[in-house]
């Protein structure tokens, strides 16, 4: 079995990644998951995704500005490195809301390229407040400066490398809804979902684009898991710990798995630090 890259990681971070929760979703994975094309409808920063490194895989965002960010990464990572190493040399708190607030004028921001829009995402990942991706009600960026001194604007580096995997590989990305985005998949298909966590106290972070994953839509992600399971697919989907959800997915199809994490970004302090999450599975070993 080949050793995989240790430079092909998340370039971004994104409230709910899972970097530190991959070694106990390791243990749930298919054994034999090199022999299946992985789908990722809630792809977020990729953390599972790049840990695993498929040779076949569906990758999709509904957030539109994140996946030009991830074809910008596959088609133009010339282009994109030169922008972000302007963007190093001109950090300061000045230029972070000029380059944030461009949003807000929709003709001069539509007038920006594909690559100029990832390097700008990836600037504001990179020297926001806490690393998060969060929008108005208007699809308006507005987290504040973050104010470090050496944030690791252009990581050369691993942006090639991941920019190599990319297109070494049949890796297709896409940006659509998460039902669209799973329409190919079944048998020797493993589909890990992880979608916006359920919160019945509105205190989980889910601002990643105007709306929001409601109750009607965790059901609805509920069905098209149970249509997967019909044709084959193997599935795993991580979610909040809730009484709701335990009852969503209480049925012979799925095995709850409880788990801990830790969280460092909720609306609500009780909301942070170690939290209950669940890891649900629809075969048996």
């Amino acid at each position: 079995m080949t050793k995989n890259n240790p430079l092909i990681k998340p370039f971004l971070k994104w409230a709910g990644g899972k970097r530190q929760l991959l070694a106990e979703i390791k243990k749930y994975l298919p054994s034999d998951i090199n022999k299946y094309t992985y789908f990722e409808p809630f792809l977020g920063a990729g953390a599972v995704f790049f840990d695993l490194q498929q040779k076949k895989a569906v990758i999709n965002d509904f957030n539109e500005q994140l996946i030009i960010t991830y074809n910008a990464v596959k088609e133009n990572i010339d282009e994109l490195i030169v922008l972000l190493k302007k963007y190093q040399k001109k950090n300061d708190e000045d230029n972070f809301y000029k380059i944030r607030n461009i949003d807000r004028d929709q003709e001069k921001f539509f007038k920006l390229s594909n690559v100029e829009k990832a390097a700008r995402l990836i600037f504001l990942n990179k020297t926001c407040f806490n690393g998060l991706y969060r929008v108005n009600s208007q699809g308006f960026f507005n987290v504040p400066y973050g104010k470090y001194k050496n944030p690791a604007i252009c990581e050369e580096i691993v942006l090639r490398q991941i920019s190599d995997y990319l297109n070494s590989n049949k890796i297709e990305i896409l940006n659509c809804d998460f039902e669209n985005a799973v329409a190919k998949a079944g048998k020797k298909s493993f589909v890990y979902f992880d979608p916006p966590y359920h919160s019945p106290d509105k205190t989980n972070f889910t601002s990643y684009q105007a709306g929001r994953f409601d109750e009607n839509e965790q059901e609805r992600l509920r069905d098209v898991v149970i249509k997967l399971t019909n044709r084959g697919a193997k599935c795993l989907l991580s979610n909040s710990d809730t009484d709701y959800i335990r009852k969503l997915y209480k049925n012979a199809y799925f095995k709850i798995i409880p788990i801990q994490a830790k969280r460092a970004i909720n609306s609500d302090s009780a909301g942070r630090g170690n939290v209950s999450e669940v890891l649900i599975k629809n075969w048996k070993d």
